[in-house]
């Protein structure tokens, strides 16, 4: 709805990663150069972890786009709710493998003929594993052991871990040190801070057409920095909802009160107030945080809103369709008279 009216060619703050909207800051530069490097290393373990939102998917979408599709076969695995049993047969299906092979045995087996004919065809293979956090011991050990397929000089499999903070925790859990001495590159991504909000904001919006239409004044910037502590996928949240507010009620500036309203409209649609004094005050943070960590259900939602929001620019337009027609317009006429 907001991109007709604001002049843009696409939806500046979706939910969903988007490498064509990726923002070089400080620490997703140096994320980046980290996995380059771990890629360019061609073996081992490279672990990248952050807070939920903070862009590790579409810091490592950039990193596939940038991939020579000639050289590297690359796969990813984002469903980690699973035991050890299944993660070969997930492994497997990311490779475009038959996964439906009755022993263990037998799916080692498939995937390491899939290895060696990549090698044999001067190609490496890439498996990267999102919401890592989410594995157990016994799944990462499985993890570690495809590591041990190699030639006689080089290994035929990397692995990119991705994962929220405390997937570190788990790293360094006693019984992890053989999968330890296997990362050759790790990093954790931080949110921006307020340079970074700012120029996050502006460059998302420039890359859809902005024209300082609706402007954004300083405070503005600030109170967004503030409320949502730097983290781009909350960013893209709040800042769709007051571009959605700015379209209803016809803003071309966005200034404290602006912000203060949607903040409010957060607050009176996530917030809870005890109703008496055993129950514990659930905060907006809290649900929001809740409801950012199923990035699908977040995808889901994002397209059914666009959906939405065509049909009723549909609606509109045939409204005015039908307003222009000589017959409604003569009958108005004659109301009037």
């Amino acid at each position: 709805m907001y991109e007709s009216f604001y002049g843009f060619n696409a939806k500046p703050f979706q939910l969903k990663p988007d490498p064509s909207f990726f923002f070089g800051s400080k620490g997703h530069k140096r994320a980046m150069a980290y996995l380059e490097y771990g890629l360019s290393q061609g073996e081992g373990f490279i672990v990248l972890t952050g807070e939920v939102g903070a862009g590790k998917t579409t810091l490592m979408r950039n990193l596939f786009r940038k991939l020579q599709s000639s050289t590297i076969v690359a796969a990813q695995i984002v469903n980690t709710h699973l035991d050890s049993n299944d993660i070969l047969r997930l492994v497997a299906a990311a490779f475009g493998l038959p996964h439906d092979v009755t022993t263990k045995a037998a799916l080692l087996l498939e995937l390491e003929q899939f290895l060696r004919q990549c090698d044999q065809q001067g190609k490496r293979a890439l498996l990267v594993v999102d919401e890592a956090q989410n594995l157990s011991a016994h799944t990462l050990e499985e993890l570690r052991m495809l590591s041990n397929f190699q030639t006689e000089d080089k290994p035929l499999l990397q692995t990119f871990l991705l994962g929220q903070p405390e997937f570190r925790r788990t790293l360094l859990s006693n019984n992890m040190q053989q999968l330890r001495q296997r990362v050759i590159a790790t990093y954790h991504l931080g949110p921006l801070d307020l340079p970074e909000t700012r120029e996050y904001i502006e460059h998302r919006l420039k890359t859809v057409g902005w024209n300082n239409d609706p402007a954004i004044d300083e405070e503005a910037f600030s109170l967004i920095y503030n409320y949502t502590n730097g983290i781009p996928r909350k960013i893209n949240l709040f800042c769709d909802r007051l571009l959605m507010m700015g379209c209803l009620e016809e803003l071309h500036y966005f200034g404290r009160k602006e912000v203060d309203d949607v903040i409010s409209d957060f607050q009176q649609e996530f917030d809870a107030s005890p109703s008496n004094d055993n129950q514990s005050t659930v905060t907006f943070n809290d649900l929001q945080s809740e409801r950012l960590a199923d990035e699908n259900d977040l995808e889901r939602m994002d397209n059914r809103l666009v959906r939405i929001e065509k049909s009723f620019i549909t609606v509109l337009d045939l409204l005015k369709q039908v307003l222009s027609l000589p017959k409604v317009q003569n009958r108005s006429q004659k109301d009037e008279t």
